[in-house]
C-alpha cells in the first residue's frame, strides 16, 4: 500500500480539483438545459442494498425536466442482486403496498459524462419516500446524507478515502458461464517455476506480482485506461498498481468528502467493469475469490474536519513533541481526544454493523495469514489491526486519520462509510473511552482467553447480532429500526439462499465416500 499523504490530506491541488469539478455541475434546471443543449439523451443510475447501480436511459430533454427533481420508479428495493424478490416481506416494498413506486431525485452535483459511451451525460439519483419526500434511510445515498447532516449539526464534516483490491480475469461473461465460473484465467500470466506451472502458490505470487514495475506491461492498455478513464469520469485516483496474486490490482481513490467518496467508489467499480469489457477482462470485487490467496480489501480511511477545514483528529502543534497528555496509551498519544473517542465508538459497535456478503466472511476467517482482521483491535500504524492509526510521527498532523481494514472490496461504500462515521460520532457524543489495549500490548494468548473481542465469522451470525433488540445499529442516531429491519431482511435472504445451496466442495468431499 503506497502512502500518499500530501494528496490524501493536505491536498490543496486535490481540493481545487473537486471545487472545479463541482463548480462545473449544473445548479438548476435552466443551467442543466445549457449543459445538455447538444445532447438528446442522458443516463441516470441509483443504488439500493445491492452492490451495483441500476440505470435508465432517458431520451429527451422533456423527460429530463420531469426527473430533474422527482420521478416515480419501480421499487428496486424489493429485489436481490439477481432480480429475485426477497424471501420475506420488507417494509419498503411488499405485497401489501403492491411493490409501490418510490421517488427518484437526480442529484445535479453528480453530473459527469461517460467517456466509454460517447460522452453520454450521467447523473446519480437518490430515492425519496413517496409520502414524506424525505430521503429513504434504506437508500444508500440517503443514509450517507443523513450521516453527513448529523456530523454537520456538530460542526463537523466527514472525509474519507477508499482503496480497492480486485482480481482480473481474461474472460468474458460468456466464457464465465461456459466454464461454470471455474478454472478462470488470470489477466496476468501464471508463473513457471522449475518447469511447473504455478498459479496459486502464495510464495511465488507474492514475489512477482505486488507493486510490480513490469507486470502492468502485460495488460498495459487495460491498466492505463482504468486510470485515464477514471480521471475523465470525475473519479480521480491517487495510486494504481499490481497487488499480491495473479491478475490482482489495487487502486486508491482520491480522498474527498464522504458522499462524493462513496459515489466515486461505486462508480469506480462501474468504470472498471466497463473498461474490462473492451479489453476482454472481467474484474471482480469479490472479497475472497480464492481460498489459498489473500482476499480483496476495501480499506477505508476516515477523518473529521471542523468548519474551518482543520483536521480535528490531529493534535495541536504544542503536543507534537511528546504527544497528548491524558491519552489512553502510547498508540493514541498523537490523536486528539475527539479522535480517541471516535475510535472508541467504532470499536464498541463495529461488530453490530456487518460485512454484507457470505463471501466477505471467508476473507475475515482467513485472518492474519492474509492481512485480514478477524478481531476488534487497533494499533498505531498496524496492518494487523482492524483499525490502523495513522498519525505523527509517521505523517504530518494534517494527514492524521483512521484506516478501517475490516471492509472487503464487496462492501456497499455508502453503508460502510455511514457505519464508520455514525459509530465514531456516537463515541464523541458519549465521550467513550478505550476499553482494550492496542495491538502492541496484546499477546497470542489474548485471543484465546477473551481479552480480544472477535468479529462474527459468518453472515448468519453477524445478521443475528445486528438485528438483536439491543443492537447498537438500532439506536436512534445510528441506522435505526427501519434500516435494520430492511437491510437485515435482505441479508437473511442471502443466508437462506446460501443454506439451500449445494456447493462443489460438498459434492467433491461427500459424493463418493459418504
Amino acid at each position: 500500500m503506497i502512502e500518499k499523504e500530501t494528496l490524501r490530506h493536505c491536498g490543496d491541488s486535490l481540493l481545487k480539483f473537486f471545487h472545479v469539478f463541482h463548480h462545473r455541475c449544473p445548479k438548476t434546471f435552466e443551467e442543466l438545459k445549457t449543459f445538455l443543449r447538444n445532447d438528446n439523451k442522458i443516463k441516470v443510475a441509483g443504488m439500493f442494498a445491492k452492490f451495483f447501480n441500476r440505470s435508465r436511459l432517458i431520451i429527451t430533454l422533456h423527460q429530463v425536466s420531469m426527473v430533474c427533481y422527482v420521478q416515480r420508479v419501480f421499487c428496486i428495493s424489493g429485489w436481490d442482486m439477481h432480480d429475485t424478490v426477497y424471501s420475506r416481506e420488507l417494509l419498503i416494498a411488499n405485497k401489501q403496498n403492491g411493490y409501490r413506486d418510490i421517488l427518484a431525485s437526480i442529484d445535479l452535483s453528480t453530473f459527469r459524462r461517460i467517456p466509454w459511451e460517447n460522452d453520454v451525460p450521467f447523473f446519480l439519483v437518490s430515492f425519496l419516500d413517496p409520502d414524506t419526500k424525505e430521503p429513504l434511510v434504506v437508500d444508500p445515498r440517503g443514509i450517507l446524507k443523513i450521516t453527513s447532516d448529523r456530523a454537520a449539526s456538530l460542526h463537523r464534516s466527514c472525509y474519507a478515502g477508499v482503496e480497492y483490491e480486485y482480481f482480473n480475469f481474461k474472460e468474458t461473461p460468456e466464457s464465465l458461464a461456459a466454464k461454470k465460473f471455474q478454472n478462470l484465467t488470470p489477466s496476468l500470466p501464471a508463473v513457471r517455476f522449475f518447469g511447473v506451472r504455478i498459479i496459486f502458490s502464495w510464495f511465488i505470487c507474492r514475489t512477482v506480482h505486488g507493486y510490480s514495475l513490469l507486470r502492468t506491461q502485460l495488460n498495459n492498455d487495460y491498466f492505463h485506461e482504468i486510470f485515464d478513464g477514471a480521471a475523465r469520469f470525475g473519479v480521480p485516483i491517487e495510486g494504481h498498481h499490481t497487488e499480491t496474486g495473479p491478475g490482482v490490482l489495487e487502486t486508491a481513490l482520491a480522498y474527498t468528502d464522504a458522499l462524493r467518496m462513496a459515489d466515486n467508489a461505486i462508480l469506480f467499480k462501474y468504470l472498471t467493469k466497463s473498461v474490462g469489457m473492451k479489453h476482454g477482462v472481467v474484474p471482480t470485487f469479490m472479497a475472497k475469490p480464492w481460498g489459498n490467496l489473500p482476499g480483496c480489501s476495501g480499506h477505508t480511511h476516515v477523518s473529521l474536519r471542523d468548519d474551518s477545514g482543520r483536521n480535528v483528529f490531529a493534535v495541536s502543534d504544542a503536543e507534537l513533541s511528546s504527544g497528548r497528555s491524558g491519552a489512553a496509551n502510547d498508540d493514541v498519544k498523537f490523536l486528539s481526544l475527539e479522535a480517541e473517542q471516535f475510535l472508541a465508538g467504532i470499536l464498541e459497535g463495529i461488530a453490530d454493523v456487518l460485512v454484507p456478503t457470505i463471501n466477505g466472511y471467508k476473507r475475515l476467517v482467513s485472518g492474519e495469514a492474509f492481512w485480514a482482521p478477524n478481531a476488534i483491535t487497533y494499533g498505531y500504524d498496524s496492518r494487523a489491526a482492524s483499525i490502523r492509526i495513522i498519525s505523527p510521527p509517521s505523517v504530518p498532523p494534517a494527514a492524521t486519520r483512521l484506516e478501517i481494514r475490516i471492509p472487503g472490496a464487496d462492501m456497499n461504500p455508502y453503508f460502510a462509510i455511514s457505519a464508520i462515521f455514525l459509530l465514531g460520532l456516537r463515541g464523541i457524543e458519549k465521550k467513550l473511552k478505550l476499553s482494550a489495549p492496542p495491538m502492541s500490548q496484546l499477546t497470542a494468548e489474548d485471543k484465546r482467553n477473551g481479552t480480544v473481542k472477535m468479529l462474527p465469522t459468518s453472515l448468519e451470525a453477524a445478521t443475528e447480532r445486528m438485528m438483536r433488540p439491543e443492537s447498537i445499529a438500532r439506536e436512534q442516531g445510528m441506522f435505526g429500526n427501519v434500516f435494520v429491519e430492511h437491510f437485515g431482511g435482505t441479508r437473511e435472504h442471502e443466508v437462506k439462499l446460501w443454506n439451500e445451496a449445494v456447493t462443489n466442495w460438498e459434492v467433491e468431499r461427500y459424493v463418493e465416500l459418504a
